[in-house]
């Protein structure tokens, strides 16, 4: 159980920006979702969703404009609507809390870090940006417990990209980065376009453990070595 515990950690600083919003309740225990805005290292920021429990926010005067510390997981799970899965990520807070001064200061310098410990689902899909840039889509399954799994698309920047590429189902991979934001349009069968946001992990660095995997047919079982790729990521 501290093993599962210990693959998947989120650690993010920001400003809340809009008031919360109910989400569901479970067992009797009430959740709420914050949309936190994170700043990056260039002008840009994230803006992440973030479910607390309500037992969290007992004295907490959490309002808009004020800044949190947010530790937990990212986590997903598949909402159906018109016949079709979508897979929503948010962050599970596991801890919250609303800083002094000091830490702030220190955990500003680092306001956004994930780390995740997982396998491949998906064949990578490699691409180029119209800038050139080297892209690897990937997703990867991260265990949790009571036999659940959290499906976390990431993005491999440059060399880690060309690593990426090669990975197949089943692999296991360790992966440090941070989640990011997207918005991006999409055109309806109206011919409509809408506004949409999607959240990804963006991978600085990343780690293949060779001789430990989930393929379906494993030649490499009996292998002790460990393959490291720790590459700092362009988009960092």
């Amino acid at each position: 159980m501290e093993n599962v515990a210990n693959s998947n950690s989120v650690t993010i600083v920001g400003k809340v920006v809009e008031d919360k919003v109910f989400s569901h309740e479970m067992y009797g225990e009430s959740f709420y979702i914050y949309n936190i805005e994170i700043p990056r290292l260039s002008e840009h920021t994230d803006i992440l969703p973030v479910t607390v429990s309500e037992r969290l926010l007992i004295d907490l005067d959490i309002e808009v404009g004020k800044t949190i510390i947010v530790e937990g997981q990212l986590r997903s799970y598949n909402r159906y609507n018109n016949g079709h899965n979508k897979l929503i990520l948010t962050i599970f807070a596991r801890d919250l809390y609303i800083p002094c001064e000091e830490e702030y200061q220190e955990k500003i310098k680092r306001p956004n870090e994930i780390y995740l410990d997982g396998f491949i689902c998906k064949k990578p899909i490699y691409r180029t940006t119209p800038f050139g840039r080297e892209i690897t889509d990937i997703l990867i399954a991260v265990n949790r417990a009571y036999n659940k799994s959290d499906y976390i698309p990431c993005i491999a920047w440059g060399r880690n990209a060309r690593f990426c590429e090669n990975l197949e189902i089943g692999d296991h991979i360790k992966i440090w980065g941070r989640i990011q934001s997207r918005e991006y349009q999409k055109r309806l069968s109206d011919g409509s376009v809408v506004n949409k946001m999607a959240f990804e992990v963006s991978i600085s660095k990343l780690e293949y453990i060779k001789n430990d995997n989930n393929r379906e047919n494993n030649e490499d079982e009996n292998e002790d070595e460990i393959y490291k790729s720790n590459l700092k990521s362009e988009a960092y």
